[in-house]
């Protein structure tokens, strides 16, 4: 069993290229695996002897964000929360479960935060809404403040950030 992801925003040929590039990774790594995952940028790959389809893995999380922090942290937590929430419930909705969009971070600033939401297209609308909910709860465990963030797991990522980017 295997499945491929390639991040929605992310073209037809940097997809293919990504996943070639993730397959002949995990192949060399992992060469005599039953089953491997491999994350990058724009993709990620995962086979397995087991049947997986269908069904929600959160079992390996990868947490990244900015290491530059906000200057009004609770409003910055406040909006990316509503803006990623909105963006879990479009992408559960949507037959690619995938949702990208932005919100307006402060009138006075012209900053905006813009996010992305999806799932693995093997998931039910309804697991897609629970991975996603899932790992928007552990945003304050790793990206509290910052000014942006990464949450990925094998069946659903979230990925947020200010621009325009601000420069410590």
């Amino acid at each position: 069993n295997g499945l491929a992801l390639c991040r929605g925003d992310v073209s037809a040929s940097d997809c293919k290229r990504c996943v070639a590039d993730a397959v002949s990774t995990i192949r060399k790594s992992c060469p005599y695996s039953k089953s491997a995952k491999i994350f990058y940028d724009n993709c990620m790959f995962k086979y397995s002897n087991d049947n997986f389809f269908g069904q929600i893995d959160n079992g390996t999380k990868y947490f990244m964000w900015n290491v530059n922090n906000v200057s009004n942290r609770v409003t910055f937590n406040q909006k990316s929360k509503e803006l990623l929430s909105r963006l879990a419930n479009e992408a559960s909705g949507n037959p690619k479960l995938y949702a990208a969009g932005e919100l307006e971070l402060n009138e006075e600033s012209k900053k905006k935060i813009y996010g992305l939401a999806q799932c693995t297209r093997d998931l039910s609308y309804n697991d897609c809404k629970m991975c996603l909910d899932r790992i928007i709860g552990d945003l304050p465990s790793c990206c509290d403040g910052k000014q942006g963030g990464r949450v990925i797991t094998a069946s659903c990522i979230i990925n947020y950030e200010i621009y325009p980017f601000v420069k410590a």
